[in-house]
């Protein structure tokens, strides 16, 4: 039995399908932006064999190519997943179950291609400076990813929940 105002903490007035439709089209669109940035990376990386230059690669350096192309493939299958469970469970209704896979589907996501981008710095400034310049690149570009990714948020959190004065809840309010 479907009730209306499915979560009043929110203040919204809808039933759970209309929240489930609503997060499913939330994380469709958070998907589509997520991909346009991870294709064009993994386009990137499927070009550069065919360039003169990748014949100077170190073995290092061709390892960690390897890697970064076997992470975007996995990247955006992960990505494509939502896509192919929808298709799958179309008016099977299970659209609060798609829910709660795709945001498990885009965390994972998330965290593979914080290491793609960190890989990526790695293997350029590797190639182009030195081999400590790059781990000194990566790794800042890995803290700048902890920080905007999971610091930031999680501060968000905390504040949020000290200003209503409510215990920590890990429920996502969609």
């Amino acid at each position: 039995m479907e009730t209306h105002d499915a979560d009043p903490r929110d203040g919204r007035d809808e039933s759970e399908a209309q929240r489930a439709d609503r997060n499913w089209n939330e994380l469709l669109q958070e998907f589509r932006v997520f991909q346009t940035g991870t294709q064009i990376l993994a386009a990137f990386l499927l070009t550069l064999p065919f360039q003169q230059r990748f014949q100077k690669l170190s073995a290092f350096d061709q390892g960690v190519y390897l890697v970064l192309v076997f992470l975007a493939v996995a990247i955006t299958l992960l990505a494509l997943a939502p896509v192919s469970l929808h298709r799958l469970l179309f008016r099977q209704k299970a659209k609060t179950e798609l829910v709660g896979i795709g945001n498990a589907l885009l965390i994972v996501c998330l965290a593979a291609a914080s290491l793609l981008f960190t890989g990526i710095v790695l293997f350029i400034v590797d190639f182009l400076l030195s081999p400590t310049a790059g781990f000194i690149a990566a790794g800042c570009v890995f803290l700048l990813l902890l920080v905007i990714w999971i610091v930031l948020p999680l501060a968000i959190r905390a504040r949020h929940a000290h200003r209503n004065g409510t215990a920590r809840d890990s429920r996502p309010v969609g």
